[in-house]
């Protein structure tokens, strides 16, 4: 056996304490001193090492997506959608594709309570035999902006106060009365889904438009959809506290627990498609995240289900260093001109690169599965062993060749350059449908959590104004409730 081959992580177990290059430590207790009560001697080199290491096991946390859990396992095809796509991972019923799946909270931190109201991540990596691909959501199917370079400013005002560090409504409030386009997603956030019960319990959304493309090359949009077997749980305010108690995990434990006593959380993936050719006949732009197709018209299409069966073995390994992109994608999937798509495209994976280093794509948890080839070397934390003397393409020495075409999409894109809008905003029909299709006692509970957040001491006339203006244009009724509770005059 060549003794330079890296062992496989079982080699770790070593009979005795090693320092990190394999040296036998003969005490792990004490420093190495001169005599009994000291000074300590420079020269211990394992102290050194074990400080070094410890006072370096912090990682930058994740801007957003701070707080999660993660868990494997498999998903499965259980109807066939090979007419519209050449995803491999998607070719038959009864294909099966190892999946690691990252639940998690959006704005806030590290250690913050899971019952928080909060959208909550959904992000799975499938494993497939044609690289990885990353689905990255939440547990809602819209978002609060349509434009992505709107997003740092949107994750500044929902954080804390930079001056105290503190989340307070109305800098939320203040934000988001210049984009009316959030309505949708506040009829989410602000309902009684905007708290799940835990991670086992909720919906999940790929939000954004997809294109799948056929063998022939004809394209289809698409959205993905998760739906939980055990169904949709949620907490209302009173509940938050008996359920969150003194455990701000509560969420992640569920999920942990109930993997370990065989308890197999279970999804089913749905999903939606269109012609794109048909896509100007609706009132909305459908690439516009903030709309959810109807599915009167589009109506959710059975795929497969995803079933967590295992725990993961290291949180640090496999779910902070865990890291999602959307623009990993396989063949057979490709993106849509969704603006908040293509601006993830390039954030997520600038985000996975700053975090954790330019290899972070080399971690086993983010690795692929199936055999792959390219001339990326060095850099930071490359760990990788070549041996090849040809790192440049092409080569006559270097035998690896293009892999087999595939279709993209090839539509024709036309237009001027300018810093424009969509043309059908249309920012009021979706919210208004949404509240009129509750019962009476959960419009009354969003008409509530809506009072409270404007009755804040800073949010001021104009803003309690533009909100009063907004919910009136979704629902006359709605902004009538909301106007009366906090005693202001609506301007209609």
């Amino acid at each position: 056996m060549d003794p330079y081959k890296q062992r496989p992580s079982s080699s770790f177990n070593s009979p005795f304490w090693t320092t990190n290059s394999g040296a036998p430590v003969r005490n792990n207790n004490s420093s190495l001193t001169v005599g009994a009560r000291g000074p300590i001697l420079l020269e211990d080199y394992h102290l050194l090492e074990k400080l070094a290491q410890f006072d370096r096991e912090r990682i930058p946390e994740r801007v957003v997506h701070a707080r999660g859990a993660s868990a494997k396992g498999f998903f499965e095809v259980t109807h066939d959608i090979s007419h519209l796509t050449c995803a491999d991972f998607l070719r038959a019923p009864g294909v099966q594709t190892p999946v690691i799946v990252r639940f998690s909270t959006v704005i806030h931190e590290r250690g913050s309570p899971e019952t928080l109201r909060d959208p909550r991540g959904f992000a799975v990596k499938f494993y497939t035999r044609e690289g990885n691909f990353d689905l990255v959501g939440i547990n809602f199917p819209v978002f609060f902006i349509r434009d992505g370079k709107r997003f740092p400013d949107l994750i500044h005002a929902l954080e804390p106060n930079p001056k105290s560090h503190i989340q307070e409504n109305w800098r939320i409030l203040d934000f988001f009365s210049h984009h009316p386009e959030s309505l949708h997603m506040f009829t989410f956030l602000f309902d009684d889904v905007g708290v799940p019960l835990n991670y086992r319990h909720m919906d999940g959304s790929g939000i954004h438009t997809f294109t799948l493309v056929s063998r022939e090359g004809k394209c289809t949009y698409v959205k993905f959809h998760w739906r939980p077997t055990c169904g949709v749980k949620c907490l209302l305010e009173d509940e938050c506290v008996t359920v969150g108690g003194n455990n701000h995990s509560h969420a992640t434990q569920d999920l942990y627990d109930s993997i370990a006593a065989g308890n197999f959380p279970e999804w089913k993936l749905f999903i939606q498609t269109m012609d794109p050719d048909h896509e100007d006949m609706l009132d909305f732009d459908p690439l516009d995240i903030t709309k959810t197709w109807p599915e009167d018209i589009f109506p959710l299409q059975p795929v497969g289900r995803m079933v967590l069966n295992k725990n993961i073995d290291n949180f640090f390994n496999e779910s902070e260093q865990l890291a999602f992109c959307p623009a990993i994608i396989v063949p057979g999937v490709y993106y849509s001109d969704d603006a908040m798509l293509q601006t993830r495209i390039f954030s997520y994976g600038d985000a996975q690169r700053h975090r954790l280093g330019p290899n972070y794509l080399m971690l086993p948890v983010n690795a692929p599965k199936c055999a792959h080839h390219n001339n990326h070397h060095d850099g930071f934390m490359n760990f990788m062993h070549r041996d090849e003397e040809v790192n440049y393409f092409p080569s006559r020495s270097d035998q690896a060749r293009h892999a087999e075409r595939f279709p993209i999409p090839s539509r024709v894109v036309t237009g001027s350059r300018g810093k424009t809008i969509i043309t059908k905003e249309n920012n009021f029909k979706q919210p208004g449908e949404r509240y009129r299709s509750w019962a009476p006692d959960r419009q009354e509970r969003f008409v509530r959590r809506w009072v409270d957040a404007l009755s804040e001491p800073r949010v001021t006339h104009e803003i309690r104004n533009v909100w009063i203006s907004y919910w009136s244009q979704s629902d006359k009724s709605l902004g009538q409730k909301i106007a009366t509770l906090l005693n202001v005059k609506p301007n209609m």
